[in-house]
């Protein structure tokens, strides 16, 4: 058998009739699938543990994570092949914190509540990849390292040392938290996963067959940095001189956890990842801000990029050149190359020191 522990916001009021209802259809349903266990309810917070047959609790907790009565759903235990169930006599019991009084449930109000908020700061803290591994009842220490076809996907600020040079340090984390808010934003609404950042630094991936959803997410945060450059508003100043270089390399990777005792990290490994780490660099060089590899435009299906050859460029800790690709686009061409940008930004960023 299978015992799940998770948490959820409800996304709408629920009043003692909602939850008199939740409790008849629960008990009934459970009943009939043998499904037993508890269901906590304060301050419009479920905390509920079910156990039964694998497959059924599976089943069940799925329908759960798909039930739009249900938000910020967390699964905070997960334990398999259990022999004894805890709640044999509640097909589900229901009981309303909101409406029971005493001093003995209070500090249990409050344990939920703190436990409610600790993981929603968590959430914040934690990369998508692993919440979704806790909340399909998985624990991530214990899934194995595995190699998969990724697309990869490195972005940065171009002279953010600039940046931290001449600007005081609340400026600076508000202009990367700027940046950083642009590209998350558009890498995600594009089918792609922020796997961490790294100072100014995105790294995300995308799945294999979503390489043309990788470019333009990169074409998308060029875009939005090209508007910001031209807006007249005042306060913009700084962000105005925000620009970016991107890379995008395709493979396959090594996906899996690394760390020490104190410390793990749920991440991607391997030369695809390096290689974009190395285009992103190189788009300095070129007066291109967006590159990416040959296996990137092999996967492409789109059939309407202006595919622009580069050329074949030396890319640290590879033996041999590697044929570089960007898009014929003017969004993605710089006027300035390398010095002569970061000279413009230096030069932006004395004019506005003494004026912020």
């Amino acid at each position: 058998m299978k015992r799940v522990t998770y948490i959820s916001q409800a996304t709408a009021h629920v009043n003692i009739d909602t939850l008199g209802e939740i409790t008849r259809v629960s008990q009934a349903n459970n009943k009939e699938k043998n499904i037993t266990g508890v269901l906590l309810f304060f301050k419009n917070i479920f905390f509920q543990v079910i156990e039964g047959e694998a497959a059924i609790i599976d089943a069940l907790y799925q329908k759960i994570l798909c039930d739009s009565r249900h938000d910020h759903i967390t699964c905070l235990k997960t334990e398999l092949n259990i022999e004894q169930r805890l709640f044999s006599d509640w097909n589900m019991k229901v009981i309303d914190l909101d409406a029971e009084q005493g001093i003995v449930l209070e500090p249990v109000k409050q344990l939920l509540h703190a436990v409610t908020e600790s993981h929603r700061v968590l959430e914040h803290y934690t990369q998508p990849s692993v919440v979704r591994i806790i909340n399909e009842g998985r624990n991530p220490l214990e899934c194995p390292a595995r190699i998969v076809p990724k697309v990869i996907f490195f972005a940065d600020i171009v002279s953010f040392s600039v940046f931290a040079e001449k600007l005081p340090v609340h400026l600076v984390m508000e202009v990367v938290n700027y940046y950083l808010d642009i590209c998350t934003r558009h890498i995600t609404n594009c089918g792609g996963e922020v796997m961490k950042f790294i100072g100014d630094c995105v790294m995300a991936s995308f799945p294999q067959n979503k390489a043309d959803q990788a470019i333009q997410a990169g074409i998308f945060i060029l875009e939005e940095l090209a508007h910001l450059r031209a807006s007249s508003d005042p306060d913009a100043r700084l962000l105005q001189q925000l620009y970016t270089g991107i890379g995008i390399s395709a493979g396959d990777v090594i996906e899996g956890n690394i760390g020490s005792a104190q410390k793990m990290e749920y991440t991607l490994l391997g030369d695809a990842v390096n290689v974009a780490s190395r285009l992103q660099e190189l788009s300095r060089e070129i007066p291109h801000a967006l590159l990416f590899t040959r296996e990137v435009m092999n996967l492409s299906t789109h059939g309407q990029w202006p595919f622009l050859s580069l050329g074949s460029h030396s890319i640290k800790g590879k033996a041999k050149k590697l044929d570089i690709f960007s898009i014929n686009h003017p969004i993605v061409f710089k006027s300035e190359q390398g010095k002569k940008e970061a000279d413009k930004i230096k030069m932006a960023l004395d004019q506005l020191k003494n004026m912020v």
